[in-house]
């Protein structure tokens, strides 16, 4: 008896000191230990998801891993939202081609002489060459910037549902095992009560029947003692495993997010690499038509109009009489 009062002392004592959050146990600031990060100054998800917080809509909770997956969802979405972009640059990068190419084939002004029609006809010529350019650039954009986006963690869902799954079931173990710990410490505080009613109904009349009544009452108590303990000792198991899991969860979690994010930053530097690509090579398409423009010489137009186009040299006179 003496044993069962202390246990049911220091589990009170234990319990004040501590709190539990859905079934989980969180040390009370007061009596809590020195507690160190598990990677210090890293901000790593393995140190700062251990509470269940309200949900956006405030009906109810979300675990911390609950949130951990729903920023890997929404990260999975803007990737997919991030190579629609890019599909749409690249459907402009083609019509911008086609528009270009049809312009350079169309004749106006193509009469126009001299070194003015070399610079013109080069002019139009660039039009062909710089829609050659954006042609390439929308094709390489497909390539090296839409596919890999689309196509990075093809299995993500499935890796997610996985990691859902486990974590999901060790929570529900956990939340089974505490129920049990409940359900044994009362049935501990009944039977405890029983002993100490027989005990009291001894006190007043002595009887062999209370006697045996008493211990009974005590072997009881002992047992709820001892399923107490172990129910404690499987929840604490469970909460030890769940803890585990939930860090080396978390940190595969994480690792993948670094992977998505480097993963993007590269393909979008190589997006700005074809870009000052297309702008040197669109550049280059002008160099010629500058070169011409540069050439261009009235006079030198006028004497070779002339030269070709010249009815006679021999002005006319005067009539005389």
């Amino acid at each position: 008896s003496i044993l069962l009062i202390t246990l049911l002392n220091d589990e009170s004592k234990k319990r004040l000191r501590t709190s539990k959050i859905n079934c989980v146990t969180f040390p009370l600031p007061a009596f809590m230990p020195e507690q160190q990060l598990l990677k210090p100054g890293e901000w790593s998800y393995c140190d700062y998801f251990w509470t269940d917080k309200k949900d956006s809509q405030g009906n109810g909770c979300i675990t911390g891993f609950e949130v951990l997956l729903q920023k890997q969802l929404r990260g999975k979405q803007m990737q997919k939202e991030m190579a629609e972009f890019i599909r749409e640059r690249i459907k402009i990068e083609e019509e911008y081609a086609k528009n270009l190419s049809k312009l350079s084939q169309i004749p106006l002004a193509g009469q126009e002489e001299g070194t003015l029609g070399e610079a013109w006809a080069q002019l139009k010529k660039s039009l062909a060459d710089e829609a050659e350019v954006h042609l390439k650039f929308s094709s390489k954009l497909q390539s090296e910037v839409e596919k890999p986006l689309l196509t990075f963690r093809e299995n993500f869902k499935k890796d997610m549902k996985r990691f859902d799954h486990h974590i999901a079931d060790l929570r529900k173990q956990l939340v089974g095992r505490y129920a049990a710990v409940e359900k044994a410490r009362k049935a501990l505080a009944d039977r405890q009560k029983e002993l100490d009613l027989k005990t009291q109904q001894l006190e007043i009349k002595l009887s062999n029947k209370i006697e045996e009544d008493i211990k009974k009452a005590r072997r009881k108590s002992t047992q709820a003692g001892d399923d107490l303990m172990r129910c404690v000792d499987l929840y604490n198991q469970s909460q030890s495993k769940w803890f585990e899991e939930m860090v080396t969860t978390s940190l595969e979690l994480e690792r993948l997010e670094v992977e998505r994010v480097e993963m993007i930053r590269q393909h979008l530097c190589q997006y700005t690499t074809l870009r000052h690509e297309t702008d040197m090579f669109n550049q280059s398409t002008m160099e010629p038509v500058d070169q011409l423009l540069q050439c261009v010489d009235p006079a030198r137009d006028r004497e070779l109009w002339v030269r070709e186009n010249k009815t006679g040299e021999i002005r006319p006179v005067d009539i005389e009489i």
